[in-house]
């Protein structure tokens, strides 16, 4: 965007990036058929759920996957069991209030599967499921943003890791589907900008990865600024 565009907003409050880091534990359970998997989803750890699930995201911020969590993805390609794989792989985990239910769906995904499909699926040629926790740790982004401008540079620049931090999982932290930059956007002390707040709440909404996301803000947050070219230009 060319730096000459005027302003028409600024923030009483700028919105302040984060990024973030994940520290993974390997558990050593693993699962070489469905029924198995079943079994351990249902012991693991609530931080091996999200690993499994919400920070896939993360760890595919550049590629759009045809199965978006790894529980999906293991079903469909090592255990070939596709049906399976499209069944998970249509859950969207920032939509559950907690892990736990997170956790109960999948269990009850896998279970009624297993139960209109007897054959127990083993993982004869494909890789065992070897089950991962983690823990997200917030590194704060010496970066701000007061205006539209400032905010939609920022978007387009930033590590993948800010993207997940306030695309993501604040979507955990938040009312489920209710991400960062929507509350900044539509904050009385943010932008004000309810409009624009509910085209970029869509877009998380949408199953793209990182980068799709990323795209998809920045053309929204071009789209208002040659609004307010357009405006000055005639006013």
């Amino acid at each position: 965007m060319n730096a000459s565009i005027p302003e028409y907003r600024r923030a009483v409050r700028p919105f302040q990036f984060v990024s973030c880091m994940e520290l993974r534990e390997v558990l050593g359970k693993r699962a070489t058929d469905v029924a198995r998997l079943l079994e351990l989803v249902e012991e693991v750890p609530s931080d091996s759920i999200y690993y499994h699930t919400h920070s896939f995201y993360l760890r595919h911020a550049y590629a759009q996957t045809l199965y978006p969590n790894d529980f999906a993805t293991w079903a469909a390609l090592d255990a070939h069991d596709r049906v399976l794989g499209e069944r998970l792989g249509v859950l969207d985990p920032f939509a559950y209030l907690s892990l736990e239910s997170l956790r109960q769906e999948i269990i009850a995904i896998i279970d009624d599967h297993l139960s209109s499909h007897p054959v127990v699926y083993r993982a004869m040629t494909g890789e065992p499921f070897n089950f991962i926790r983690s823990h997200v740790i917030e590194t704060p982004l010496d970066r701000q943003a007061w205006t539209l401008s400032e905010f939609r540079q920022a978007v387009q620049e930033v590590e993948a890791g800010a993207l997940y931090f306030h695309l993501c999982e604040a979507r955990m932290r938040k009312t489920p589907g209710f991400d960062d930059f929507s509350h900044w956007l539509s904050a009385k002390d943010g932008l004000n900008m309810p409009e624009l707040a509910a085209q970029v709440q869509r877009v998380v909404r949408l199953g793209l990865n990182l980068d799709g996301m990323r795209a998809r803000i920045v053309a929204l947050c071009d789209g208002e600024l040659m609004k307010a070219t357009t405006h000055a230009g005639t006013a």
